[in-house]
């Protein structure tokens, strides 16, 4: 699932005693702590109490002043449940902005629903939450919960800021934990906060932080979970879903799931085993025979989420999604796993951070982490990536939400650490070819084949299952910058053995060319012309990251309009640097035809907030020469 497991970045608390309630009035915020935020959070208090490896509590308390109506998902006042999980108590108190209590919310009022949609197997996996629409602005919020839990494997990472936007007054946190159980924790990112550290023995743990004055979103900075301050923690010795478990290394971590969650869950019926050798046959090839399992699960199954926190990491029966035709990450996964081994195909389930954003399973801290599953084919020294979720990925495609991340492989002999497959920045292709035709009263009208590979499939590709209404508005807005667009025959090519997507693209457009007495004038670059814009941002703070990289190409024959003559022809550019390279050319044929041909290579990585301008100027300098025009003269 594309949410999996436990990782519980609700930003919690608990429940303390408070001071009168003139203190909520919203007078006694500090201006600094108002500026740039939408949410102040005057108290966010966290007390976890690990009383053995059975049993941990998790007291809650969050107090936050809502300043607008974006400060509302500040709130945060949920908690799920299951069998277990179980809340002891939750309820929040409305005041209003001079600190007078308006209404007091108790459990009942809390929506209670499922936390998984379409399954019967899950029925016992909801969630509590407050919708709580306010009459004005601003108001405060106190919420405080109670949560008692047998799974220690999990215990809640701890943001201090929990996003942009927002600044906290005062936030706590409170561990406390048998020394035998072997607590650890790791620090992120803690020397431009003001953080304390004012407890830390082999049996209590305490943070305090006070004045985090709300920080602006700045474009392309890396996710927040990178550029904020958190504490992760875990336990040597802990307990999930009635099981025992040991996370000392992440080989003996690997070898206790593999042995204790996953034995038992991959059997299979007798004559879904016959099924599949059949559709197998004489094939000997273990790769081969993946291939043809994949096909079969994307045709016979479908995905469906199971929340964040629900469900642990025990995936349902593989004779429940034989049954059924659906699941999670984890049960998909598990199921495509157990249809492997009925034909004798080695596979091991993956545990990683899907996201588009890449994000790693943190090798130095073994410990429950990730939230989606994988499966892994060995292949000779390699792994081929299986995404069991998807009913359109290419066979060992892994596309964006799973590339290029650490991830912990569980084999029979133990857990082991791997980097999933990197799709090399000039790998990420978009190679377009094509012509256009601009008549003497400046329509336009082409054809264009647009080629895409690498990470640049994973966008393209997705085209093709969009609605009529959908498709035209993504080449609307993919070509914004020809006005008037209409849209012609359009045909996909989806070579999923070479993984490799092809649009077949006919459009036209009326007044292109802008013509102005005996003269024309329109720009060159009409199908992949660069329109985006690179914020100025005076005193960045953030570093800025390119995620992905990529190389597009383009060779364009342009027809111009009978009893013109070129009287402005761009000039050839070329652009290197530390970001990229950029290159334009134009060459001029006979018969009133010329040739347009455009390369540009972007590099991914990470880049200091000081390279920012030099980025900005890069770009504007790529966009000033897509803007390039021709201008012709009448004869």
């Amino acid at each position: 699932m594309k949410n999996l497991f436990c990782a519980l970045f609700f930003v919690i608390i608990t429940v303390n005693s408070f001071a009168q309630k003139s203190d909520y009035s919203i007078l006694k915020i500090s201006d600094s702590l108002k500026e740039n935020a939408n949410a102040v959070l005057r108290l966010d208090q966290m007390d976890i109490v690990i009383a053995s490896q059975r049993s941990m509590n998790i007291k809650v308390q969050r107090v936050v002043s809502v300043l607008n109506n974006k400060g509302l998902n500040d709130i945060d006042a949920f908690q799920h449940y299951d069998k277990t999980t179980s809340i002891k108590s939750i309820e929040a108190v409305v005041y209003d902005a001079f600190g007078n209590e308006i209404k007091k919310i108790k459990r009942k009022d809390f929506k209670d629903q499922s936390a998984v949609s379409g399954s019967t197997l899950f029925s016992d996996n909801r969630v509590l939450y407050l919708d709580y629409t306010p009459i004005s602005y601003p108001f405060t919020i106190v919420y405080t919960s109670e949560v008692e839990t047998s799974n220690t494997a999990f215990i809640p990472q701890w943001y201090f800021l929990g996003g942009y936007y927002l600044s906290v007054e005062k936030c706590a946190l409170n561990v406390t934990f048998p020394k035998e159980l072997g607590f650890k924790k790791k620090e992120f990112r803690f020397s431009d906060f003001n953080i304390t550290k004012t407890v830390d023995t082999d049996t209590k743990l305490s943070y305090t932080a006070v004045n985090i004055l709300a920080q602006k979103q700045e474009d392309l900075s890396p996710s927040q979970t990178d550029l904020f301050p958190k504490v992760m923690m875990g336990l040597e010795h802990f307990h999930l879903e009635g099981v025992d478990g040991t996370a000392t290394t992440w080989e003996a971590f690997g070898k206790w799931y593999g042995e204790k969650i996953l034995t038992g869950t991959t059997t299979l019926p007798e004559e879904t085993k016959t099924k599949i050798k059949a559709l197998v046959g004489n094939e000997k090839d273990p790769v081969k025979k993946a291939k043809i399992i994949y096909d079969y699960v994307q045709k016979k199954s479908r995905y469906v989420n199971i929340a964040v926190g629900i469900g642990g990491w025990k995936p349902m029966l593989a004779t429940d999604v034989d049954r059924l035709g659906y699941g999670d990450c984890k049960a998909l996964s598990n199921y495509t796993k157990a249809l492997l081994q009925a034909v004798d195909v080695p596979s091991y389930n993956t545990i990683l951070y899907g996201d588009r954003y890449k994000s790693d399973i943190q090798s130095d801290f073994v410990s429950m982490q990730g939230n989606h599953m994988i499966l892994a084919v060995p292949d000779k020294d390699n792994y081929i990536w299986l995404e069991c979720t998807s009913q359109d990925d290419p066979f060992g495609y892994q596309g964006t939400f799973t590339d290029d991340r650490n991830v912990l492989v569980v084999k029979p002999e133990g857990g082991e650490i791997v980097r999933t497959k990197i799709y090399d920045d000039k790998g990420n292709t978009q190679t377009g070819k094509g012509t256009y035709t601009i008549d003497e009263n400046g329509n336009f009208s082409g054809t264009l084949k647009i080629a895409s590979q690498g990470s640049q499939y994973a966008a393209k590709s997705r085209v093709e299952n969009l609605q009529p209404n959908e498709k035209e508005e993504h080449y609307k807005e993919y070509w914004d910058n020809i006005n008037n667009l209409k849209l012609g025959k359009i045909t996909f090519t989806n070579d999923k053995e070479n993984i490799l997507f092809t649009e077949d693209v006919q459009l036209s457009a009326s007044n292109y060319g802008a013509v102005s007495g005996n003269k024309m004038i329109f720009v060159v670059d009409a199908f992949n012309q660069y329109t985006g814009n690179v914020k100025r941002i005076r005193n960045r703070k953030n570093p800025f990251q390119i995620q992905r990289g990529y190389l597009d190409t383009d060779e364009i024959e342009i027809n111009l309009p009978a009893g013109f003559s070129v009287e402005f022809l761009p000039q050839n550019y070329e652009l290197k640097g530390k970001f990229g390279e950029y290159k334009t050319e134009i060459l001029k044929k006979e018969n009133n035809k010329i040739t347009y041909k455009r390369s540009m290579f972007l590099n991914k990585g990470k880049y200091s907030n000081k390279e920012y301008d030099e980025y900005r100027l890069f770009m504007e300098q790529v966009s000033r020469n897509d803007n390039a025009k021709i201008i012709l003269t009448k004869n």
